[in-house]
């Protein structure tokens, strides 16, 4: 049975948390993450930032610019997926499958701070649209939460599907020389595979092809308009 979630009071004991508790909280939360006061729990897949800011010498000017859109891209990614996840554990009735979108929340965080730190390495910024795409996810995600237990996690495991191709491309399309980067996306990739596995190990369902179709079109709106703004 879903046991409700609980705040601690001053005297010790414990009280459930409202629908507003829980808004708050997630208003709070995306504060946090839209001004990059969120910190990675792993290490970063690319090692410690480099001694010097002329590491990204080794590029280009046109390719250290191309692998900062494409990084901005991620970043946005990651802004949407923390969003997405959060929105989608809101009103799941089940505490197990909250736990599942809670954890994938927590590495999508990680990834969110290694495309930052990376932006700030080739001396470029994340998205200026960044609360618009938080938004939309979040919304999204409820909308999911609503639709039940398979449905919500159908709703993880294409998101994540989807996410691994769009970072094959990208591994395809970063400037040879630009390993910082390939790393970061490498990790990235690996941690969108495992979770596509968990929502499938939990029950999944197969979202309909016209669902599918649609997120890759909103997908692509993103992706083109975060690679310059």
């Amino acid at each position: 049975m879903d046991k409700p979630s609980t705040l601690p009071t001053p005297s010790g004991f414990s009280r459930r948390m409202s629908v507003l508790d829980r808004i708050f909280s997630e208003l709070g939360r995306a504060v946090q993450v839209l001004d990059g006061s969120v910190h990675a729990g792993r290490p970063n897949p690319a090692g410690k930032p480099p001694l010097s800011a002329d590491e990204s010498a080794a590029l280009s000017q046109a390719e250290q610019k191309h692998a900062a859109g494409l990084m901005r891209v991620n970043h946005v990614g990651e802004i949407c997926a923390q969003a997405l996840y959060r929105g989608q554990a809101l009103f799941c009735r089940d505490a197990s499958i909250r736990q599942v979108l809670h954890r994938a929340a927590a590495e999508e965080v990680d990834h969110l701070v290694w495309c930052r730190d990376r932006l700030h390495e080739l001396q470029s910024r994340p998205s200026l649209l960044n609360p618009l795409w938080y938004a939309g996810s979040f919304s999204l995600g409820v909308l999911a939460s609503r639709a039940g237990v398979g449905k919500n996690l159908g709703f993880m495991a294409e998101t994540e599907k989807q996410v691994e191709q769009h970072l094959d491309r990208h591994l395809s399309d970063l400037p040879a020389a630009d390993t910082r980067s390939r790393d970061i996306v490498t990790q990235m990739r690996d941690d969108e595979i495992s979770h596509r596995n968990t929502a499938e190990t939990h029950g999944a369902h197969k979202l309909p092809k016209p669902v599918q179709l649609a997120m890759k079109a909103m997908s692509k709106v993103m992706t083109t308009t975060a690679y310059r703004l």
